[in-house]
């Protein structure tokens, strides 16, 4: 079985109060609902024949409709998540209004065995969030990334 593999952007900015982060809140019904544990660093899946950091800046477009901006991009690792998918992140700082996004979608049998076929965004909306609200929103796998983010920034 081959190991799944995604690749994101965390876009940091420097704001009053000091750093903040881009987020966004994952799409479709399941996610509704649910805001603490229901933010994501824009990334997605990738195979072999590309490069991660590639990857990343080709989901970023999916995931919110725009270009990717331009680097530096700073690496901040991998994780392994608790299914298995290695995840690998890039901090870059940039300045992006949220009222631009422009998700992408995907498309997926709802409601549950109805047989129905239907389109939801893979990002619903996006948001600058300063550091104790983004932990708060993140998934609680890609915590890491944000302090890892704020280790280089404050460091």
């Amino acid at each position: 079985m081959t190991q799944k593999r995604s690749a994101g952007l965390l876009l940091f900015r420097e704001a009053d109060a000091g750093v903040e982060v881009l987020l966004g809140h994952m799409g479709g019904p399941l996610w509704e609902r649910r805001d603490a544990g229901g933010w994501a660093i824009p990334k997605g899946e990738y195979g072999p024949d590309e490069a991660p950091l590639d990857a990343a800046r080709r989901e970023f477009t999916e995931e919110i409709g725009l270009p990717p901006p331009e680097g530096p991009y700073l690496p901040l690792g991998e994780i392994r998540m608790a299914g298995g998918k290695l995840v690998t992140i890039w901090a870059v700082r940039a300045d992006l209004d949220p009222a631009l996004m422009v998700p992408g979608t995907f498309t997926m049998e709802w409601p549950p065995h109805s047989g129905r076929p239907a389109e939801f965004p893979e990002l619903d909306r996006v948001a600058w969030f300063p550091p104790p609200a983004a932990r708060n929103k993140l998934i609680a796998g890609q915590v890491p990334f944000l302090e890892r983010l704020l280790a280089l920034t404050e460091g």
